[in-house]
């Protein structure tokens, strides 16, 4: 196996060259790469890197959606000892320039046109004294640096060049910073290892099943640790061909499974319940379907079921992490019964350690509610230049706090209840009240706002607002909605708003969120 001397992102790059060589490791659209092609590549990418004078450490960001170039330009950058900053394809420019100014990014791969947006456009009057190049993917006509132009600029940097900087890498150096809002309203940085990552994910690959020769649609976006790490690294890890898939379509998905024989398709509960309601499911081949993962606080125990009746996996497991545990602590076991797989998250993956405790940090007994806590080799190194946040989130006994709320069972399985904080998740994207209540608060027409998330069928949850407006101003509702639309990232849009005349807040002038629930519940 490739990880047992691999340690870092180049290492396993190299190793997976040289153990399944010409077997096919990466198909989209006209692209067909094998493993030892697109190591070639990679290194390419980390040849043109340093050409521009890139060097360990410097923050290299992606933004575009799941297409071929995102993996070979990200897992390059990564190969010249660069950090991977990954940008949500959902953000509008001030939220990508947000982070591309706090994380210091030097280099930016975009995509040029992507769902009628012009991606590069839209940071242009974003202050980034940090950015110093655009590369733009699958576009020619660009005022910036078109890949192929990019790629060529590679020949200046001889193979003995690329070949030290692949093996300056190191196990601790970090490999990635993924940000992550928090409840203050600013994403953080989440800065993970190249060793961490790497043993998190041979767990989970191990523990799922997949194996050399399977063939892996991926519908979680690369820029969330489960696209890019729970994906990509996965499969490079156990051989396994990447198909990206690029715009969540239930049709586009059941015609795929058939056509290109796949039979590992993990995703967030949405996308099996929308393939499982498709009116003529039954015409499309499924057969190939072996293994699944996905995740939430509540699925029924009718999908599992219907996912291995009706869709024909042989393995679903649930799965819990978060961005700061590299994106996995527990996973179920394929052996388990379906109302296990359903009503919990598993237990922990080997070498983690796992506890509920009290608001004194103190373990509770089995089956009390407590935070979830987690430690071990997937706890994250930190928040990018945020000393306070990090000590606020792991304790000094190495404990990663995770703001969430469960119970562990007499097996070591953990059942989550509830957030600590506010966040909800709308169709597998983490949604943060604070976050859409700063960018509300900018509205020249809103006095105050409060933010919540309420049941929705297709989506889980979604934001509802509750808007107070200052005098004489008169803002409907779809007025509302629509300056939403072009602020922020649309899964982070409130798609119900109830104007108030006043927020029900207690004695210290804290908004009671708990009226706004029974509120929004009438």
């Amino acid at each position: 196996m490739p990880t047992q001397t691999a340690t870092t992102i180049p290492q396993l790059i190299q190793h997976a060259a040289r153990q399944f060589g010409d077997q096919p490791f990466l198909e989209e659209g006209g692209t067909r790469l094998s493993f030892s092609e697109f190591s070639q590549r990679a290194e390419k990418v980390a040849a043109a890197l340093l050409a521009r004078d890139i060097k360990p450490g410097d923050r290299v960001a992606v933004w575009a959606p799941n297409i071929s170039e995102w993996i070979i330009a990200a897992l390059g950058a990564q190969c010249a000892g660069a950090v991977l900053v990954t940008l949500n394809t959902r953000y509008k420019g001030s939220e990508a320039a947000y982070i591309l100014r706090r994380s210091g990014t030097r280099f930016l791969f975009s995509i040029g046109q992507f769902l009628d947006t012009d991606y590069p456009a839209l940071l242009q009057g974003e202050d980034l004294p940090d950015l110093e190049e655009i590369v733009v993917f699958r576009q020619e006509d660009t005022r910036h640096t078109c890949w192929n132009t990019f790629l060529e600029s590679s020949a200046s940097i001889s193979d003995t060049q690329v070949r030290d900087a692949l093996q300056a890498v190191t196990g601790e150096q970090t490999s990635d910073i993924l940000f992550t809002s928090g409840t203050t309203g600013n994403p953080k940085g989440v800065m993970t290892g190249h060793r961490q990552n790497l043993q998190t994910f041979t767990a989970f690959a191990e523990i799922l099943g997949i194996e050399q020769g399977d063939r892996y649609l991926v519908v979680n976006p690369f820029f969330h640790s489960y696209g890019y790490k729970a994906g990509i690294l996965a499969c490079l890890i156990k051989g396994v061909t990447l198909l990206p898939h690029a715009v969540f379509d239930t049709e586009a998905i059941l015609t795929r499974i058939g056509e290109d024989r796949i039979s590992v398709l993990p995703g967030p509960p949405t996308l099996f319940q929308s393939l499982l309601a498709h009116p003529h499911l039954q015409q499309f081949d499924t057969s190939t379907l072996r293994c699944a993962t996905t995740g939430a606080a509540a699925i029924p125990v009718e999908m599992i079921r219907q996912m291995k009746s009706r869709l024909g996996f042989e393995r679903v497991i649930t799965a819990y992490g978060l961005t700061e545990s590299c994106g996995l602590a527990t996973m179920c076991r394929p052996e388990d019964d379906p109302e296990t797989i359903a009503k919990t998250s598993g237990r922990a993956i080997p070498e983690i350690q796992l506890r509920c405790v009290d608001s004194n940090n103190q373990p509770v007994a089995v089956g009390e509610s407590g935070e979830i806590v987690v430690r071990g080799l997937n706890v994250m190194q930190g928040y990018f230049e945020d000393q306070q946040a990090t000590a606020g989130t792991i304790d000094s006994d190495g404990w990663l706090h995770t703001g969430d709320i469960g119970v562990l069972d007499e097996r070591g399985y953990l059942r989550i209840t509830d957030r600590l904080k506010d966040m909800f998740i709308t169709g597998g994207f983490n949604c943060y009240p604070a976050e859409i209540e700063n960018i509300i608060s900018t509205h020249d027409a809103i006095a105050m706002n409060a933010v919540i998330g309420v049941p929705d069928e297709r989506q889980g949850e979604v934001a509802m607002a509750f808007v107070v407006l200052k005098d004489n101003t008169g803002l409907t509702d779809k007025d509302f909605v629509d300056w939403c639309r072009q602020q922020m990232a649309n899964y982070k849009v409130p798609r119900r708003v109830q104007f108030m005349q006043s927020l029900p807040v207690n004695a210290s002038g804290k908004v009671l969120k708990t009226e706004l629930r029974k509120l929004a519940a009438e």
